[in-house]
């Protein structure tokens, strides 16, 4: 009896041993361009390539306040306005992209209207469009109303997430009842008091996953306001660093920014930490919501 029970916990343990080294070799390997990242954000432009600590590891020399004082003068301190940009495309477009497919969630799942079905089907077909293949659209569009190089070219595009859309449908299906719909409506509340006041507080979970991933997705943005947008000053970072980046590789005749590149990717992912920080409990609770019904 004692054999059979130590065979079976052996058997027990092994997968769970198996799964544990694999989860460790993913964490390691995932980490570790963000460890380089850290790493090189602290060394001058010679200690990147010829640091006494190698690449993973930190030289003699810690520049980053260096590097940081820096990229407030290079260019006149354009850095921190790529930054700010990148703020205002941030918040803007993943606020109204949320507001907007909050309202359409809830309406695709809990009213009844003729084409809902086919609507909801042009949304899901959208998701299957990749986000690059519409930049040259818009660009055109945005030619033909006199909105290319200025804010509202990068703003406006970011307003309608599919995505967002879906996610909001599937949570407001799922978890919010449409017994508790229709006691507020008896009881003489109208439909957007019933929305505002019964239905937003169930779709919180719902709403800050959207918002969360609709900001990091405006923040990453690359490929549209590199086509759109002309003006230095407008440029959001994901762009002005990648101008650094080839300034730096122009060759030896051209100035080498390497260290504020670092430096300045380094403190550009700190705002999205925090907020994956901060939101994370209602991240987690959004994305598994409508998962289970009752």
């Amino acid at each position: 009896m004692s054999r059979t029970k130590s065979s079976s916990l052996q058997i027990r343990q092994r997968p769970r041993i198996v799964s544990n080294v694999l989860l460790v070799v993913c964490i390691i390997y995932f980490l570790m361009p963000v460890w380089w990242l850290v790493i090189a954000a602290t060394k001058s432009n010679s200690g990147l390539f010829m640091g006494t600590g190698g690449s993973m590891w930190f030289d003699k020399h810690f520049a980053l306040f260096d590097n940081i004082k820096e990229l407030t003068t290079y260019e006149g301190g354009i850095y921190w306005r790529w930054l700010l940009n990148s703020f205002l495309y941030a918040f803007v477009g993943g606020l109204g992209a949320t507001v907007i497919s909050v309202m359409a969630g809830y309406g695709f799942a809990k009213f009844r209207f003729t084409g809902r079905n086919v609507y909801f089907d042009i949304v899901l077909g959208a998701l299957m469009i990749p986000t690059t293949a519409l930049v040259i659209p818009t660009f055109i569009l945005m030619s033909q109303i006199g909105m290319n190089d200025t804010v509202w070219a990068v703003l406006l595009p970011s307003l309608l997430s599919p995505f967002g859309t879906y996610l909001m449908r599937v949570y407001c299906t799922g978890s919010l009842p449409d017994e508790m719909l229709e006691a507020a409506r008896v009881d003489g509340a109208g439909e957007i008091r019933t929305f505002v006041q019964v239905a937003l507080p169930i779709m919180t979970p719902a709403i800050t996953t959207v918002f969360l991933l609709s900001v990091v997705n405006c923040w990453n943005n690359y490929f549209l306001p590199q086509v759109v947008l002309a003006d230095t000053k407008l440029f959001p970072i994901t762009v002005g660093l990648t101008q650094w980046q080839a300034k730096s590789n122009a060759g030896s005749g051209s100035e080498q920014v390497w260290n504020l590149i670092t430096s300045g990717a380094f403190i550009s992912v700190i705002p999205l930490v925090l907020a994956f920080l901060f939101l994370q409990k209602y991240w987690v609770s959004g994305l598994t919501a409508g998962a289970v019904k009752e």
